[in-house]
Parts: C-alpha cells; structure tokens; sequence
C-alpha cells in the first residue's frame, strides 16, 4: 500500500492563456485530513478537480494511490469518494433512492448496496428520512447525504469541496462531527473551504492557495505562529504617535482604514505598553487565529 494518497508536483492546470493552476506541489498521507484554502478563484476547485480525475491535468506529476492519474482515473475514481460544492441530488428520487442508484454505478450488488446504504443513513443520522423527497430535507440534510453518497463506494480517499457552504451554524457542527468520526477511522479525507474555522477544526496540514499557487503549507498551529504569532493587538482610529511607535520598533502590523492590527509574540507586555501609553479605549488583544493568517497573505478585498 502506497504511503502517499496523494502526490503533486509542479502541477499545472490552464485554461487557453490562463492558469488557473500553476507549479502546485503537495502531499497527502493516509489517514490525514488535508486542507486546501483561498480565495475565491484561487484554484482549490480546479486542483481537485484534477485530483479525482474530472478535468485533466496540463503538466505537472500527479499521483493518487500510487497510480498515475493520467494512466490510471478510472481505477482512482473507483476508490475515491467525492462531494462536489452543489448539491447535484436526483429531486425524483427518495433519499435511500438516491444512495441506490449511485451505488449502482460502481457495479455494488444490491443486498450489499442496501446494507451499506442502511449504514450511512444511521452514521448521518438520516434513517428517519430515507423514504422523503429530496426537496422535503433540510441544507443540512441534504449536504450529510450528499457526503453519504460520496462513501458508497468504501472509498479510501473523500475529497469534500467546500461541504458546509450555506450552512447555518448547528448544521455545519454535525457535518464536522461526522467528518471527525470518519478521520479516527483511518479515512483520508482532501478538504476546501473558505471557512477557517472548518480548517483549523479538522485539517491536520493545509495549504493556503491565491492565483493558482501556493502562498504557506503547514499544521494550523504552526502557520499562526510562523506568519502572525500568538497574539493580535486590535486598536480602533490609531493616533499619529502609536504609528510611529509601531514604525520605530518595526513591529509586524496592518494598517486598515479605521483599525490596525499589530501581529505579536509577546501579546500582554506589548498590549499594556500601548494601552497605558497611547489609548484611551478602542484597544484590545486576542488569541491569533488561521483567519489572520489568511487575510494577511490573500488580502482582504472582496472576491467575486
């Protein structure tokens, strides 16, 4: 057995004269949940894309199991489970329905295809509802069968695109529940999101993508400490002086319109200094979290 799931390097994806991918290298062993994150448009969709074989790649070296993926897709997606962004579920068709058909696309027998079905329906907590309608379930429903549908198959291999976009709140802690579940059973799980929260919960490693490149690749934890440190120094309306302080003492900052933020190792000394000395109020400090980490390396104008 292969100790990579999944091998990229100098991975390229263009579209005419735009690369959407361009010189992208990473691994993914067994049994980790990798991350993928950036911007809109960054890449992430289009890189996985090219990982379980839906659009193929322009250069580059990309393996999955071992197995060349240009060689080798057909095998790859047979042991690979996908949950793309929408949720592509048959309307016509009920719940448990739906696991059926798809199952029959791997050639699954039927007793084993309703066995397995029976089971997820339990593990998404979705028996009660495997007779409704498609459009009688909840985005939350519908998101947990699509995941689902994606482990028909027994993959060793899951790739979630962005799997809680839309969610509200409760909704998405379920999905990450039942995400946490399938890691400590060994799953390899390659995971994009916009949501660094959902990141820093279950990803063990990631990178964060802009432009079709990598921009950092580490655990959460370490990318806060490398790019931001521990604490962040927020001060609404900074005077001139405390300008000056942070130019003079070259501290690591950002300056927004109305705020500044100041990236600290040595959050409370630093903290106490500037408040006692250059703030009447609007001042406070936090833990740094992969968010900060994320807005400073991509920026934070609005993509569309």
């Amino acid at each position: 057995m292969h100790e990579n799931l999944v091998f990229a390097e100098g991975l390229r994806k263009t579209f005419n004269d735009f690369k959407a991918v361009a010189d992208v290298s990473f691994r993914m062993s067994r049994g980790e949940c990798f991350g993928i994150l950036g911007p809109n448009g960054a890449g992430k969709t289009t890189t996985v894309r090219m990982v379980y074989g839906f659009s193929p790649i322009s250069s580059g070296t990309l393996k999955v199991f071992g197995l060349d993926i240009q060689q080798h897709a057909r095998l790859i997606k047979a042991k690979t489970g996908v949950c793309p962004q929408e949720n592509n579920l048959d309307p016509d068709l009920t719940v448990v329905e739906n696991l059926l058909t798809f199952a029959s696309y791997f050639d699954i027998a039927r007793v084993a295809a309703r066995q397995r079905a029976s089971e997820l329906l339990r593990f998404m907590r979705l028996e009660h509802k495997q007779h409704a309608r498609i459009l009688e379930l909840s985005g939350g429903m519908q998101r947990r069968l699509v995941i689902a549908r994606a482990l028909i198959n027994q993959p060793d291999l899951l790739i979630l695109d962005e799997p809680t976009t839309g969610l509200d709140p409760q909704s998405r802690h379920q999905v990450w529940e039942r995400l946490a579940e399938l890691k400590t059973r060994g799953l390899g799980i390659l995971l994009t999101t916009h949501y660094m929260e959902e990141a820093a919960h279950l990803c063990d490693r990631l990178v964060i993508m802009d432009h079709g490149r990598i921009l950092v690749e580490g655990r959460p934890l370490d990318l806060i400490h490398q790019n931001v440190g521990a604490n962040v120094i927020e001060v609404e309306s900074p005077s001139e002086s405390l300008l000056e302080f942070v130019k003079h003492n070259s501290l690591d900052h950002e300056k927004l319109p109305h705020r500044l933020l100041i990236y600290t190792r040595d959050g409370e000394i630093l903290f106490r200094r500037i408040s006692e000395g250059f703030c009447d109020r609007g001042c406070s400090l936090r833990m740094a979290t992969l968010e900060d980490v994320f807005l400073k390396l991509t920026g934070r104008e609005l993509r569309d």
